[in-house]
C-alpha cells in the first residue's frame, strides 16, 4: 500500500480512485487472457442457492472472517466486482465517507454475511468490505448466518459453474447416494450428471424386470453403485483405460461404447480387453 500523505479525505479519494484503476485493469487482463467473462463478476446468492438447493439456516452470530473468502453478495446490483472493487463511481461518495469515518477512528459496525461452504456472501455491509480490502486487511467481523444446502458448495469460482452444480444437485435428486459416493462421482460438463442420472434409472430397470420386482430409487442407487459403478471404474482402472478423465467421464465413456460396439450390458475382462483394442 502506498504511503499516506497525511491528509485523510486525500487519502480516501486515493485508495478509492486506486480500487478503481485495479478493476479496470483486472477486466482488461481477463480479457487480454481471454479468460472466461464472469471470472470477475460477484457471485450471486440467490443464483448459488437455487443451483445447490437449500437445507436450512443457523445462526452462528459474531465471528472474525476471512476477507478473501466474502466472494458474493444478496443485493442485485454490480456496484462491485468479484473482489469487491467498485465497478463504477456510483458508489464513490458513500466509500469516500465511510472509509474517511473510520480514518477519524469511529466505530464502524460488523457487517452482515451467509456462509455457503467456505464462501461468503453479503447481506449489509459491502462498502465497508471495499474498504477493508482495498486497505489491506486480512479480516473483518460479520454476523454470520450459516446456509445448509443439499450439494456442496466446493468446485464454485465463477458464475458458469453454476450450471455444473444445477445438474449435480438434479441427480442426487435422482440417485439417492452417500456423501462418501458421490465425492466419486464428479463431471466437468453439466449435462453429463443428466446423462449419468438416465444411465442408472435404466440399470435400475432393467434389474426390476430380470428380478421382478419393484426396486425404489434408493435401492437402484445403492446396488447400481457396488455392483455396477465401482467394479467396472476399478476394471477400467486396471486396464488404463480411465486417462485424464474423471471416474465417472471414464465409466460413461466406456459404457456407451461397450453397448454400441458389443450390443451387451456385462462387463468382464473380455470386454474389457475387446474395448481397449476398440477405442485405441
Amino acid at each position: 500500500m502506498p504511503a499516506d500523505t497525511g491528509f485523510p479525505r486525500a487519502d480516501v479519494e486515493n485508495d478509492f480512485l486506486r480500487a478503481r484503476r485495479r478493476q479496470v485493469l483486472a477486466r482488461i487482463a481477463s480479457r487480454l487472457r481471454r479468460g472466461p467473462d464472469d471470472i470477475n463478476l460477484i457471485l450471486p446468492f440467490d443464483d448459488v442457492i437455487e443451483a445447490l438447493g437449500r437445507r436450512g439456516e443457523r445462526s452462528l452470530g459474531l465471528q472474525s472472517i476471512r476477507l478473501d473468502t466474502v466472494v458474493g453478495t444478496v443485493d442485485s446490483r454490480r456496484d462491485f466486482d468479484r473482489k469487491f472493487r467498485p465497478t463504477s463511481g456510483r458508489v464513490r461518495e458513500r466509500w469516500e465517507r465511510l472509509a474517511l469515518a473510520q480514518r477519524h477512528g469511529e466505530s464502524i459496525p460488523p457487517i452482515d454475511v451467509y456462509r455457503v461452504g467456505g464462501m461468503h456472501f453479503v447481506k449489509d455491509g459491502h462498502h465497508r468490505v471495499s474498504i477493508a480490502l482495498a486497505t489491506g486487511q486480512k479480516t473483518i467481523d460479520a454476523y454470520v448466518t450459516d446456509v445448509q444446502t443439499v450439494t456442496p458448495a466446493a468446485g464454485i469460482r465463477r458464475r458458469g459453474d453454476l450450471l455444473v452444480k444445477s445438474y449435480e444437485r438434479m441427480f442426487r435428486s435422482r440417485v439417492p447416494l452417500s456423501e462418501h459416493a458421490y465425492a466419486k462421482i464428479t463431471c466437468t460438463d453439466p449435462w453429463s450428471y443428466a446423462l449419468l442420472g438416465e444411465g442408472v434409472e435404466a440399470w435400475g430397470f432393467r434389474c426390476m424386470q430380470d428380478e421382478h420386482r419393484f426396486l425404489d430409487r434408493a435401492e437402484v442407487a445403492r446396488r447400481w453403485f457396488t455392483e455396477e459403478y465401482t467394479p467396472v471404474v476399478r476394471m477400467l482402472a486396471a486396464a488404463d483405460l480411465i486417462g485424464s478423465r474423471s471416474e465417472a467421464e471414464a465409466y460413461m465413456c466406456i459404457a456407451s461404447e461397450r453397448y454400441r460396439l458389443i450390443r451387451t450390458h456385462e462387463w468382464n475382462d473380455e470386454i474389457i480387453d475387446r474395448l481397449r483394442k476398440q477405442i485405441r
